[in-house]
């Protein structure tokens, strides 16, 4: 017999292992976290999700893995260190449909016994601005294992929950640039480089698709046509090595004109700028041809105050992009697999450094200009690309 829990209501756990699913009408991604005594995780590496998977005794599922077709975490306690108190089962949404959960449907989180069985079960109901949740959390009573039905949730997505257990989303490192070397594009190039310290000559799309050097810009325009309205920036990048994977996060900083970030939309946080960016979701190996990740933007819905758009890459794991075989940005008008590309940016030299500022949009007037930026920092994530993106604008 299934049982059904309500809000803050717990039972024992039916088995030694168990697995979490997260069912809900609308795409969500599951993540866990390990949390001690203290009420924070031990380290950053208690974050089990998509980017990393794997931690003691608690495994990340993807959709195509879990029982239900949806996103899963499977908790082996037996396989949980002493030191760890709970595993906060958390669902976050993808960015793929609504912002935020009055518009995301019903939610039911299951837990299924070793032999796959349901076995507890509890809906989540009157949600209404949240973009994440804690759904359950698995916890020591004793010697015993209890799961208690929690359903709290953050406006701030899964960085919100993250930063609240501990997890460091805030790094600032110094940073350090490094040159890049724009490679073969096979695209109309700017009329020549600009000389030191003198920034590139502006120029438009009349002569087709652009091939971007470093710190030139291109009119997003072309004459006698409508200003761009839906524009996807692509990103991509490949293994230096084969065989193996490199996980990159791609992501987008909303400036306005004095300077100050107003928004960012990364993996933890897939929507942003009131829905007019939408993030397509993580890439966690670099393997495949075209785009790892694509951020697709409304440009006639971005709000007003919003005068500028930085595109980062970062690597959450500490991969170096001396790992990256190539890496490239590039500019499709509309979204989808009929996308026209339009600008393209190339970097063929990477320093060991886990964050790059690829590229910036600029508001000018009733249109855009992209410039290419190539600059090379340290961080894991794109709060601590803010302020190097700051000083790109």
């Amino acid at each position: 017999m299934v049982q059904e829990l309500s809000k803050g209501a717990n039972c024992p756990l039916p088995s030694a292992e168990v697995t979490v699913s997260v069912a809900c009408s609308s795409p969500v991604d599951v993540s866990a976290l390990l949390v001690a005594e203290t009420g924070t995780v031990r380290s950053d590496a208690d974050l089990v999700f998509y980017n990393a998977p794997a931690g003691p005794g608690v495994t990340y599922l993807p959709a195509a893995q879990g029982p239900r077709g949806v996103d899963a975490v499977r908790v082996a306690t037996v396989s949980v260190p002493s030191d760890v108190a709970k595993v906060v089962v958390t669902a976050s949404l993808d960015g793929s449909g609504p912002a935020t959960f009055s518009q995301a449907g019903s939610m039911v989180i299951t837990v299924l016994d070793a032999a796959g069985a349901d076995a507890v079960r509890f809906e989540l109901t009157g949600l209404t601005t949240e973009k994440a949740l804690i759904c359950v959390e698995v916890y020591r009573r004793g010697t015993e294992w209890k799961v208690r039905a929690v359903g709290q949730g953050y406006d701030n997505g899964l960085a919100g929950i993250a930063t609240e257990f501990g997890v460091d989303v805030n790094d600032e490192p110094a940073t350090s640039a490094a040159p890049v070397t724009p490679g073969p594009g096979g695209f109309a190039p700017p009329t020549g480089p600009p000389a030191a310290g003198i920034p590139a000559p502006t120029v438009n799309l009349d002569k087709g698709r652009v091939s971007l050097k470093k710190n030139q810009t291109v009119s997003l325009v072309k004459t006698g046509a409508p200003p761009l309205t839906l524009v996807s920036m692509g990103l991509g990048w490949d293994p230096a090595k084969r065989g193996k994977s490199i996980d990159l996060d791609a992501s987008v900083i909303a400036f306005d004109a004095n300077g100050k970030d107003v928004d960012k939309v990364w993996f933890m946080n897939k929507q942003g700028c009131g829905g007019s960016i939408r993030h397509s979701g993580d890439n966690v190996s670099g393997k495949g041809d075209g785009d790892d990740e694509v951020i697709t933007v409304d440009l006639s819905k971005v709000p007003a105050q919003v005068t500028a758009l930085v595109f980062t890459v970062n690597s959450f794991s500490g991969q170096k992009f001396t790992e990256v075989a190539s890496a490239y940005c590039r500019l499709l008008d509309g979204g989808g697999p009929g996308a026209v590309e339009l600008v393209r940016f190339e970097l063929t030299e990477s320093p060991r450094a886990t964050g790059v500022l690829m590229c910036r949009l600029s508001r000018q007037g009733g249109s855009w200009t992209m410039t290419a930026l190539g600059q090379f920092h340290d961080g894991k994530t794109v709060k601590a690309m803010v302020a190097p993106a700051r000083a790109a604008l």
